[in-house]
């Protein structure tokens, strides 16, 4: 067994997840089967195929996707994705097909794995990793972090936070079950594991699955000293991707990072890291009144040394306004094909420089369809 997943324990304090016990809708699988031939036309006729997936929800309750129907409705459940901007390249996701993994340990080590992979040394790659759904009587494995990558958020006596806001709460839980983090502002959590009706366990992710880029500036030296840095793979983990009514609650996905996600809100936002009067101060702005537009400076020159940092390294990232154009053309090429493009316009807007991308100027149909990554309670 490798030796970083010695750190395993139990974890007592989440509650066990309930039994599974509802059916297949046998018209979800219908609507998906159907959907699969028809935008894949070398499948041929889709009758014998819903016959058999029929008869497999009367006999057993639910059915099994060949792998071809789980890699098309993995990557139709992103090309769904209303909030995210990216979905240009929905057809290059690749799938990770691991439904026959069910223990916390396993689950634990092909994480670990994905992250290796997808990060594949900076030319991030768009990744799925699907483990076992949930069936009649027996509930799938479940990742109960956020994202597979996060920083701790460690509270003090007053109430303030070392290191991420965001995931205090998370952090404090890891904390009372045994975990010790080092206290510093970019320590990585530790995986949070719970196979069907087990105890979660936790697990520290080793360093070399973790890829990392130090944030400077292009033409402030000053800047390496505030000792900012972002990892490189944003994989959402705590989502359950769901296709033709099977739901498969562990199936960890990334695409890659526009900078923005990580300059105009990880590092800036007021309730994260809160980095603009930081970077405000030491360029001399005048923080007084608002009406400098201090924080705007500041935002742009956070944003400038990610996009620097990131490419000086080689780590893929996109910006802003390319990745707009990007959505549009996307938009095209789904309207062209005949389908529903769902969009949030307040995701899909980037939060730095909105009214200057070509997605601010318009609408978008906001309808819910599936295959679908959706949040459970």
């Amino acid at each position: 067994m490798r030796t970083w997943i010695r750190s395993l324990r139990p974890f007592d304090s989440i509650a066990v997840q309930t039994l599974i016990e509802r059916t297949i809708d046998v018209r979800e699988a219908e609507r998906f089967i159907k959907m699969f031939h028809a935008e894949n036309p070398a499948a041929g006729s889709p009758q014998a195929r819903l016959r058999e997936v029929a008869a497999d929800i009367a006999r057993h309750g639910t059915y099994a996707h060949t792998f071809a129907e789980l890699e098309f409705g993995a990557r139709v459940a992103w090309r769904n994705s209303n909030r995210c901007i990216g979905r240009l390249y929905w057809r290059s996701l690749r799938l990770r097909d691991r439904r026959q993994v069910t223990s916390a340990e396993g689950v634990a080590i092909e994480c670990v794995e994905h992250l290796r992979e997808a990060a594949n040394g900076g030319r991030v790659r768009p990744t799925i990793t699907v483990f076992a759904p949930d069936v009649p009587g027996r509930p799938g494995p479940r990742v109960l972090n956020e994202q597979l990558i996060r920083y701790a958020g460690y509270r003090d006596a007053d109430g303030r936070v070392v290191g991420d806001p965001r995931n205090a709460g998370f952090t404090d839980m890891v904390t009372a079950s045994g975990w010790r983090g080092a206290g510093g502002r970019f320590d990585v959590l530790p995986l949070v594991v719970q196979a069907g009706r087990g105890k979660p366990l936790v697990c520290s992710l080793p360093g070399d699955a973790v890829l990392e880029v130090p944030i400077v500036h292009p033409h402030y030296r000053w800047f390496e000293e505030l000792g900012l840095r972002w990892h490189a793979v944003p994989a959402i983990s705590d989502l359950c991707l769901e296709i033709g009514g099977i739901c498969y609650p562990c199936a960890p996905f990334n695409g890659w990072y526009m900078g923005a996600e990580i300059g105009a809100r990880n590092l800036a936002d007021a309730d994260r890291y809160d980095q603009l009067p930081v970077v405000a101060g030491r360029l001399g702005l005048d923080t007084s009144t608002e009406r400098s537009l201090w924080r705007d400076h500041a935002l742009v020159e956070l944003n400038v040394a990610v996009l620097h940092s990131f490419e000086r390294e080689g780590v893929t990232m996109t910006d802003h306004h390319t990745e707009s154009r990007r959505f549009l053309t996307h938009l095209e090429r789904e309207e062209k094909a005949g389908r529903v493009c769902p969009a949030d316009w307040s995701w899909i807007v980037p939060p730095i420089s909105g009214g200057a991308t070509p997605v601010f100027h318009r609408y978008y149909d906001n309808s819910s369809l599936t295959p679908a990554f959706v949040r459970h309670k």
